[in-house]
């Protein structure tokens, strides 16, 4: 018999998780098939089930609960396609990326664009930059490892951010407008109407307004259940799409959007219609053709990227979303996430003089695009003195042995290592994957430093070339970062393989492996071209000889005469960013390895576990104590002995060593060397 109380018990234990909604289920189903009632229960006029109450409860808490993520169907109907898009995507990210943040860096370094106008234009760059951040890695993601689904709440997240960035661009678009209108037709009033804190003012309305209607929008969307498909055909949590698997009654939610659309895209339209309609009545009003182009040309920028904008999101979004169609709606979302984004920048530079002379006018810019690495007061050094171990001349036959050795060591040993690698079955897993990659980096490393060291030595001809500094430099800090990251990504398989076994396989997927290495490539190139390019602004204007046998960081930030104190900033940042991150991943995926073999009772078990992580632990071991004691101290601390011989164990020791303490310890690896020489000796092929 049901009664109030025990509706009530369950109803409890269902949201506090102590009784499962399947059990409620099966005993809601008894109930409708015997129909067993309190009779004391029955409402006269109702339906008699007052106790099934608890069914209907429960009923709503399923629907509301069916839905723990979506599957974002984007182009996966195109397989084949799958490499290209990315392709194509990430370069139109980069693209996107790389010309907005110019933007924004030529405006803020600029006074001559320090006017409303550019205020504006930053702002609308800085918009264009989020709103791909929001996009397009996920899609990234998506494309290359072929795992489509999302969260149920990271779909709202990144629909509440599309939301909000979509209609920051549509309000700004209008304030730049106004913006125009004001200096085209209003010209002697313009310093007046358009000052710095109006100009804040409208910046900071058209934000709130954004982020309060997105926010709106999403929560009233976090209400509707999705108990049907749970596949958007799309490649984001775009807000039409969603809306068609909600399974809840939308039509006050379709009512506020179209409210809201009304609001927050035919006002800013209008106000754009509005201003271009006296622009274009002040412009017809000028005789002189020459002065009708010139007026005009101001604020052509602006027009084709309102009418660029305005088109797609009118195509997708002013209209029924019965009449929705998922493959229009995708190329046009395409072309407002990706393309106009991308387009922005050079829209309002190709045909802006003003921010072709500041793009230009940005330090290292001039030296970027013509190769040459020289720009004013950076002329007096064409070339620094590598002085490295030339204070014992006569020890360089001694040393040049020694290095070369070690460098033929170091080449031979980790080529073995990718060899037998690649040509073992065996060996085909996510460690010896990242193995393979750690053996090419070494071996990149030793190539990028050691035959220069080989030639001073044996030539006594010390010195290198400015751009063969910053050049030998870049490559160095890429491959040294990377070292460090793919450290951090083999420490935390080797957590998943010693604490989640059971999900190894699953956690550890081939595309999973190849974007944690393909983002450790990434990450690295562009830290060290950003420390490069900065390195590149200074003057070396006093002594060009640097106390090091390579142009490491710290030798060559010694000998500039400019200030430094940013760049250092920067690169202590930067450290914290690509030492203390991957470090902390080491440390902890180590506690948990750690915690896990203190609990196999076996000390065989325990050994057995430990030898799977032991020569990872050496390597991880050898390399942070010698970067840590060269790195994370400050400059003026610096000394060019202890630099150089700790220099000497993480650019040749430590990858010569590497291939050794991967295979003496490892019988897998031994089994592999061993097969790869035999097949090599009996002339078979590898």
């Amino acid at each position: 018999m049901w009664s109030n109380e025990r509706s009530h018990m369950l109803l409890v234990q269902v949201q506090c998780g102590t009784i499962s909604l399947e059990v409620i289920f099966t005993m809601c189903t008894q109930l409708e098939e015997t129909d067993i009632l309190e009779p004391s229960l029955a409402i006269p006029g109702h339906t008699q089930q007052k106790g099934t109450h608890v069914c209907t409860k429960t009923q709503e808490i399923r629907n509301h609960t069916s839905i723990s993520d979506f599957r974002l169907l984007g182009f996966s109907n195109h397989p084949e396609q799958q490499p290209l898009l990315f392709g194509l995507f990430l370069g139109m990210y980069l693209v996107t990326m790389l010309g907005n943040l110019l933007i924004i860096l030529a405006i803020v370094s600029d006074q001559h664009l320090h006017t409303p106008m550019y205020f504006f234009l930053a702002n609308l760059s800085l918009i264009d930059t989020c709103l791909s951040c929001t996009i397009v890695p996920k899609v990234l993601v998506n494309t290359i490892t072929q795992h489509h689904t999302i969260t149920y709440t990271g779909c709202l997240m990144q629909m509440y951010f599309f939301i909000a960035l979509a209609l920051l661009d549509d309000f700004l678009l209008a304030v730049m407008a106004y913006d125009r209108y004001v200096a085209i037709c209003l010209p002697l009033h313009y310093t007046t109407i358009m000052c710095p804190q109006r100009c804040l003012l409208l910046v900071a309305t058209c934000w709130l307004c954004a982020h309060l209607l997105a926010f709106s929008l999403t929560l009233l969307m976090a209400q509707f259940s999705f108990c049907a498909s749970h596949s958007i055909p799309h490649f984001f949590c775009d807000l039409l799409p969603v809306l068609k698997l909600a399974c809840s009654d939308t039509q006050i939610f379709q009512v506020m959007m179209f409210a809201e659309g009304a609001l927050a895209g035919v006002v800013p339209l209008a106000c754009v219609l509005v201003s271009y309609a006296h622009i274009m009545h002040t412009i017809l009003r000028i005789s002189s053709a020459g002065g009708k182009h010139k007026v005009f040309s101001t604020c052509g920028s602006h027009l084709s990227v309102v009418t660029l904008f305005y088109g797609t999101l009118f195509l997708v979004y002013f209209r029924p979303s019965s009449s929705y169609s998922a493959d229009t709606g995708m190329v046009a979302s395409v072309i407002y996430t990706m393309v106009t984004p991308m387009l922005n920048p050079f829209i309002y530079s190709l045909r802006n003089r003003d921010m072709k002379g500041a793009l230009w006018r940005l330090p290292g810019w001039r030296r970027y695009s013509t190769l040459q690495w020289e720009i004013r007061n950076h002329t007096s050094i064409s070339d620094f003195l590598l002085l490295g171990f030339s204070d014992h001349p006569e020890q360089q036959p001694l040393l040049f042995g020694l290095f070369l050795g070690m460098y033929l060591v170091t080449v031979l040993g980790n080529l073995l290592i990718i060899l037998a690698i690649v040509s073992d079955q065996h060996l085909h897993t996510p460690m010896y994957f990242f193995l393979a990659n750690l053996s090419l980096i070494d071996t990149c490393l030793s190539c990028t430093i050691v035959p220069k060291v080989l030639v001073n030595t044996i030539t006594q001809h010390h010195t290198i070339t400015y751009t063969g500094c910053l050049v030998q430099m870049y490559f160095f800090m890429a491959l040294a970062l990377l070292d460090d990251f793919l450290l951090a990504v083999m420490a935390y398989d080797r957590y998943v393989a010693i604490c989640l076994p059971l999900h190894y396989t699953t956690i550890m997927c081939p595309q999973r492996c190849l974007l944690l290495v393909a983002s450790s490539w990434l990450c690295a190139h562009l830290l060290a071209f950003s420390l490069t390019l900065l390195m590149a602004q200074f003057s070396f204007c006093a002594s060009h000889s640097i106390p090091h046998f390579f142009c490491d960081l710290l030798p060559v930030l010694k000998l500039a005469c400019s200030d430094t104190q940013i760049f250092q900033v920067m690169m202590f940042a930067e450290a914290a960013l690509a030492g203390v991150v991957p470090l902390a991943c080491v440390l902890v995926s180590y506690a948990h390895i750690m915690h896990t073999i203190l609990r196999v009772s076996s000390a065989g078990g325990k050994h057995k576990l430990f030898s799977t992580c032991g020569s990872h632990l050496t390597v991880v071991t050898l390399f942070y104590g010698t970067v840590f004691l060269v790195y994370f101290q400050p400059s003026s601390s610096y000394s060019a002995g202890t630099g150089m011989m700790a220099s000497v164990v993480y650019t040749m020791v430590t990858p010569m060593l590497n291939p050794f303490i991967y295979s003496l310890r490892n019988r897998d690896m031994k089994g592999a060397l061993w097969r790869l020489l035999s097949r090599t000796g009996s002339g078979l092929p590898p």
